[in-house]
């Protein structure tokens, strides 16, 4: 995009900078904003009845997030999004955003790139999530992410996995055996 397009779209965002484990917005309340991570690391999660944090996904630098449920509808959402790392973040208005769509054809073809790759990895996700072991899911997660390895906490892994923090060690340990 020109720069003269750029500026015009930043210029509608509110910069924010995030501190580690900060919260952008929490579980119950509305996403208001669509947001682009400038740098750091940020994560969409849900706590169970039970106290166990879901991650449904990672948002790195130069990535979009929101929670698509509560911003398209405007309810509450059921996920939180927060700061794995110190992060800065650009945050625009529902309005604005779909305003600068309706005005620069290369946002809204950008934009529309970006939830069809979203929908893809998703069902690609969900199809692991039921059908396979612990092992490929862990695989697949180092084929997909491998800088995550070294940003994240196991815990967050395990938790993004959907398995248990002792079956992820003992994935981790078998691999360092061969």
């Amino acid at each position: 995009m020109p720069e003269e397009t750029i500026r015009r779209i930043s210029d509608l965002a509110l910069p924010r900078k995030l501190r580690r484990n900060e919260l952008l917005f929490n579980a119950g309340e509305i996403c208001r904003h669509k947001v682009f991570v400038m740098s750091g690391l940020l994560n969409t999660f849900s706590i169970s009845a039970d106290g166990n944090q879901h991650i449904l996904q990672f948002s790195p630098e130069n990535s979009w997030t929101l929670d698509v449920e509560s911003y398209d509808r405007e309810i509450p959402s059921q996920v939180s999004i927060g700061a794995v790392e110190p992060s800065t973040i650009l945050c625009w208005l529902k309005k604005d955003f779909e305003m600068l769509r309706a005005e620069i054809p290369q946002l809204k073809k950008f934009a529309e790139d970006l939830i069809a790759r979203n929908t893809h990895y998703s069902r690609k996700r969900i199809l692991l999530s039921l059908s396979a072991t612990p092992e490929e899911k862990y695989e697949d997660f180092v084929q997909t992410f491998p800088d995550y390895l070294a940003r994240l906490p196991l815990r967050m892994i395990a938790a993004y996995l959907g398995i248990s923090i002792k079956t992820l060690t003992r994935i981790r340990h078998a691999q360092l055996q061969r």
